[in-house]
């Protein structure tokens, strides 16, 4: 676990006022941080349940959490645009919940807002940074996943062409991009990663619309970053093949998936629960990584050789086991700039404000030209 985490660069997020009165339960309506107790939780979804991906995995870790003999009630609300999250953070508290899960980077702000009226409900928020007497985050190290679904994709392509439709140009998704990218170069030197943003975390048409872009320049394996199965359903309709992101989303394309990058919140929700519970709660910043379950790999396609099956395994022990770094210096950006001096190992710090693209990445960041190299 990372406590006190900070953040180099920071992306704006837009807050809203909230315009109806302000009534806070008592002290005793609710278990207090670090009183044992029953467990009220709420989950905060920013797509809807039956995306495929980001929500709908939240969703199984809360139908998972309903089992634990201490949790008394669980709810949600879907597909919360992140500047109306802030009225419905405080109705959950309102409502005498406990255990508020925000889920989605733009939702930390409001999250803070409403924790600091509420010091009596624990509120955690997923991929962000910020912490408070009652406020923790989560998250995993996604891109260890995505460097591993990197290989497959690198193995597997003919033009070395890849592409990826990515969500937003934020450090937490700029990392799985430049992850999957290091991992298909790591078996293929001559591939070229092309980048599409659609700057939004679920629209199936623009996630469409983007793959089509990346077939349309010869991409013949498309990744995501994507909270839909649209990119693998364009790959399967183009004869491609796909790597998926969040859920095993084989079932979506089961012609084009090779494997997916995907995630199972269940151990950290779980062990928050049960922390609220016992009376051992504290804020923290957690980020675990592939030994923990939270991240990892769905099934392999059956397109997907043995060999190559037994090479990414080979790199996950590695990983695992500390002999293997994804961020491991030397490594340059675009430009052919040093970011990550050779031998050095960056710092969780400079991991969680990673603004860079690593050459190969075909693609540009806010604020700079396309580059091609």
């Amino acid at each position: 676990m990372i406590t006190h985490l900070k953040k180099l660069f920071v992306i704006s997020i837009v807050t809203v006022l909230v315009l109806m009165p302000f009534t806070q339960l008592n002290a005793g309506d609710m278990a207090a941080p670090g009183k044992p107790g029953d467990v009220k939780a709420a989950f905060v979804l920013v797509g809807p349940v039956g995306d495929g991906g980001w929500s709908y995995m939240h969703n199984e870790s809360r139908l998972a959490l309903k089992k634990l003999p201490y949790v008394k009630k669980t709810a949600f609300i879907e597909s919360v645009p992140e500047g109306e999250s802030e009225r419905v953070i405080m109705e959950f508290a309102r409502k005498g919940f406990n255990l508020i899960f925000t889920t989605s980077y733009g939702y930390a702000d409001p999250t803070l807002n409403v924790a600091r009226r509420f010091p009596n409900v624990v509120f955690e928020h997923c991929s962000g940074f910020l912490t408070s007497e009652n406020m923790g985050n989560y998250f995993g190290r996604s891109h260890d996943a995505m460097f591993l679904a990197g290989m497959a994709a690198g193995e597997m392509t003919e033009t070395n062409i890849l592409g990826i439709v990515a969500a937003h140009p934020i450090p937490e998704v700029i990392r799985n991009v430049n992850a999957w990218a290091l991992g298909a170069q790591s078996v293929n030197p001559d591939v070229k990663v092309h980048v599409v943003w659609t700057n939004s975390w679920f629209d199936p048409p623009r996630e469409r619309e983007g793959a089509e872009s990346l077939v349309a320049i010869g991409a013949d394996v498309l990744g995501q970053d994507q909270d839909s199965p649209a990119v693998q359903q364009v790959a399967q309709r183009n004869g491609l093949y796909s790597v998926g992101y969040n859920s095993d989303m084989t079932k979506f394309a089961p012609k084009a998936h090779l494997v997916s990058a995907v995630w199972d919140w269940s151990p950290i929700v779980n062990q928050i629960a049960e922390d609220l519970h016992n009376g051992v709660w504290k804020p923290e910043a957690i980020w675990p990584g592939l030994e923990s379950g939270v991240v990892g790999l769905s099934p392999f396609g059956k397109m997907v050789t043995e060999d190559v099956i037994a090479k990414i395994e080979a790199k996950k022990q590695e990983i695992i086991d500390g002999k293997f770094v994804v961020f491991g210096g030397e490594l340059k950006d675009q430009d052919g700039n040093i970011v990550v001096p050779a031998g050095v190992v960056p710092t969780d710090d400079e991991l969680l404000s990673q603004y860079y693209l690593v050459k190969g990445v075909v693609g540009s960041l806010p604020g700079g030209e396309v580059r091609y190299q």
